[in-house]
């Protein structure tokens, strides 16, 4: 796997907080990537910090070999860093349909009413008033439709059904390809566990563990899980 979205030395926090500290990770391409670990370990800061919404007070980050630290989300996005966050992930005031015209650019979203039929029936409904499933399943659409090169993903499932959660795995599983990586915060560590090719486990802010998915299957969940 070629050299990807680099995590070298980042110490981040907010305020006098530090919450990720000296941690370094590889998020090569062609790969899937887990993030785990307990509430407060310091995934979705470091999701933040990869995609440029949460400054780093030392380190880098770097993509495709370049270093991009001081890169704006905007210019992340615009070299193919996607960041769907845990939330806010959507537009909340505008319609399903203008919010994926929005993610896509004005694309057809086809592809993503095929892939969650939920949300064709409420394209016209207001982000606002879908469940929290919904809004989950409409932020997830900018994968589909303008999906990225590096793709930061915070707890995806969160919200959904089994059978949505299982959709989602699909598509995800469509999107892996040599020249992307796949970084994801999951809470149901089962399903994750079994897709993921590297698998990082974060404990208060420091890496506690690091290997491939096979050896977390197989065997008895880091002290860190337990």
């Amino acid at each position: 796997m070629s050299t990807g979205l680099d995590i070298v030395g980042v110490r981040a926090g907010y305020g006098a907080i530090e919450v990720l500290h000296d941690l370094s990770l590889r998020f090569p391409l062609g790969s899937i990537v887990a993030l785990l670990g307990r509430n407060g370990a310091g995934k979705s800061s470091l999701l933040r910090v990869a995609g440029g919404t949460l400054p780093v007070t030392a380190g880098r980050v770097s993509w495709l070999g370049r270093d991009i630290t001081a890169s704006s989300p905007h210019e992340r996005a615009a070299d193919g860093i996607t960041l769907i966050p845990n939330e806010p992930n959507v537009f909340l005031e505008m319609s399903v349909a203008e919010n994926l015209a929005m993610f896509g650019n004005g694309a057809p979203a086809d592809a993503v009413y095929a892939a969650f039929p939920a949300l064709a029936a409420k394209a016209h409904r207001r982000a606002a008033t879908l469940s929290g499933g919904e809004r989950q399943m409409l932020a997830l659409g900018r994968l589909l439709l303008r999906p990225g090169r590096a793709l930061l993903l915070d707890e995806v499932s969160r919200g959904l059904a089994a059978g949505v959660v299982e959709r989602l795995y699909r598509v995800l599983g469509d999107l892996h390809a040599p020249e992307r990586t796949i970084v994801v915060v999951e809470q149901y560590q089962t399903d994750i566990i079994r897709r993921a090719d590297v698998i990082y486990v974060l404990s208060r802010g420091e890496l506690a563990w690091a290997g491939e998915g096979s050896e977390l299957a197989a065997g008895r969940l880091p002290a860190a899980l337990d």
